[in-house]
């Protein structure tokens, strides 16, 4: 047995990560210790576990069973934890899902999930209002913050709640919570994860690598939606009695500096897009300003420049790793004091790493180009409803990343790119299907291919080749337009920064596009 499987085998059969968490800071005496900071307040530990209670009974008020779901689309705040504790310590399992989604994206969410209830942030319910109705498994809704619009109220819930301490009988192996992950057809497939999952990412890379503590304050630009927010919000530092800083609204540089400053952040996680617009803009402090002593970055290969200026300019390295919602968080990291840029480091202890060729065969020598796999104990079981998919992923013991890597000769991992079309942008997943789809919905175009492109810090965004049926619409202009199009039907971060228009696209023999060759002109420039 490796000692991940100890590892693993060692959390009680019996088990609940929410009442375990909330137990051990209990039993460290850190009741009226800080946990959150959000824009309405500071709130202990005992705080927290209170909300938790109120909300489990909320749920068992409404009639909502273990093992049900519950779907969270909230902002940042004191709610999130509570919900999404709340549910678990209930038995219910709770899928957050990304704040930036469109209608269509819910309503298919709501429909594949059969949640129960929505648990949704009041700036965002205008984007479920005409989905709430179509969904024939939903019977209740609660809005936080603001109008309610005639559902159940988060605050007034909890207020009317009462503190019975309960906890469902669950195991360690029992499905816990989902997250949902773009798929190459762009249709979102939900990764199911149990209770052991979550600590387990804390036991095998937080602990051991960040050594986070409960003198630190944490904060992150990945909202806690995503599986690295998740971690860096609410596992690693809940699971040292650290104090975690929330921001509801979008981490731009500006308020990102304000925040680190006020609050003298510690521990600090972004992608590596947030990291390239700190540096670039006036609002970043100077050195002195910041309390910074680790700084992590993930979601997308972080360029080796962007790594050195900020060391450069803050004297902290970025520990630069991989994880995916798959595997839940990190499962191979550079680390303190061995850091080594344009490199996504080496694997976490715990966790097996093997490149696999085109043919299937795995890879033995250092050089060799492979797809990465990963064998560790916090995989996913499946994804919910899509067996096709999860026998691709899910391999036995192992997972496929979709990364292509190459092993170099002091056994770190680069990054090569996506086995497939998909890119990551600011750390999600961009199907460029789903951007194609819309540009191609305009009557005036007759065929697009979109494709990732590096902009001028080397990260990648998405790029559109646009073919028109009158070449002479060809303008500025009328990117702009396609551009807005794609503002108004898709989540923002999937637009095409960038339009080329050309009179033909490459293509196969029998018709088909090849993006690689359009790929191939941003590694030529």
């Amino acid at each position: 047995m490796n000692a991940a499987s100890h590892m693993a085998s060692a959390i009680p059969r019996d088990y609940n990560f929410a009442a375990d968490i909330l137990k051990r800071n209990f039993d460290a005496g850190r009741a009226n210790k800080i946990a959150y900071v959000d824009h309405r307040g500071k709130y202990t530990y005992g705080d927290l576990a209170a909300r938790v209670e109120r909300f489990g009974h909320v749920l068992r008020s409404l009639g909502i069973r273990r093992e049900e779901r519950i779907l969270i689309c909230l902002l940042d705040t004191i709610d999130w934890p509570t919900a999404f504790l709340g549910a678990i310590k209930a038995g219910v399992v709770p899928v957050p899902v990304n704040t930036l989604m469109t209608e269509d994206d819910y309503r298919f969410m709501l429909k594949d999930s059969r949640a129960r209830l929505l648990v949704v942030s009041e700036p965002l319910y205008g984007r479920f209002a005409q989905a709430l109705g179509e969904s024939e498994d939903l019977a209740h809704v609660i809005v936080s913050g603001g109008e309610p619009h005639g559902h159940l109220s988060f605050d007034d819930a909890l207020a009317t709640a009462n503190m019975e301490e309960f906890t469902a009988a669950t195991s360690r192996d029992d499905m816990c919570f989902w997250l949902y992950t773009s798929g190459s057809t762009g249709r979102p497939k939900g990764a199911v994860h149990t209770h052991a999952d979550l600590k387990l990412t804390d036991d095998l890379y937080a602990g051991p690598l960040l050594g986070i503590t409960e003198n630190d304050v944490c904060y992150s630009v990945a909202k806690l939606f995503f599986a690295y927010g998740l971690g860096n919000a609410l596992t690693f530092p809940m699971s040292a009695g650290a104090t975690t800083i929330l921001l509801a609204q979008r981490p731009t540089p500006d308020a990102v500096a304000e925040l680190l400053t006020q609050h003298r952040v510690t521990v600090f996680y972004a992608v590596p897009t947030f990291y390239a617009a700190f540096l670039a803009s006036p609002a970043a402090p100077e050195r002195a300003a910041l309390k910074l002593r680790r700084c992590v970055s993930a979601g997308e290969a972080l360029p080796p420049e962007i790594g050195r200026r900020w060391r450069e300019r803050y004297g902290v390295d970025i520990l630069d790793g991989l994880g995916s919602t798959e595997m839940l968080h990190i499962f191979l990291s550079n680390r303190p004091g061995a850091v080594k840029y344009g490199t996504s480091g080496k694997p976490v202890p715990g966790y097996d790493i093997r490149l696999v060729d085109d043919d299937g065969k795995v890879i033995t020598t250092r050089g060799e180009m492979g797809e990465l796999q990963v064998r560790g104990p916090t995989s996913a079981i499946m994804y919910w409803n899509n067996r096709e998919q999860s026998r691709a992923t899910f391999l036995g013991e192992w997972t496929r990343s979709g990364d292509k890597y190459v092993e170099d000769e002091d056994g770190y991992y680069v990054y090569c790119g996506r086995r497939d079309d998909m890119m990551k942008v600011s750390g999600m997943y961009v199907s460029p299907f789903e951007v194609e789809g819309v540009l191609q919905s305009h009557p005036d175009v007759l065929e697009a291919a979109v494709v990732g492109w590096p902009d001028t810090d080397a990260l990648i965004k998405p790029k559109a080749f646009v073919v028109l049926k009158s070449p002479d619409k060809a303008c500025d202009e009328f990117a702009q337009k396609l551009q807005d199009e794609c503002r108004r039907k898709l989540a923002l971060y999937k637009y095409p920064r960038w339009i080329e228009f050309r009179s033909e696209l490459p293509k196969t023999a029998t018709g088909k596009i090849q993006r690689f060759k359009l790929r191939a002109e941003a590694e030529r420039r």
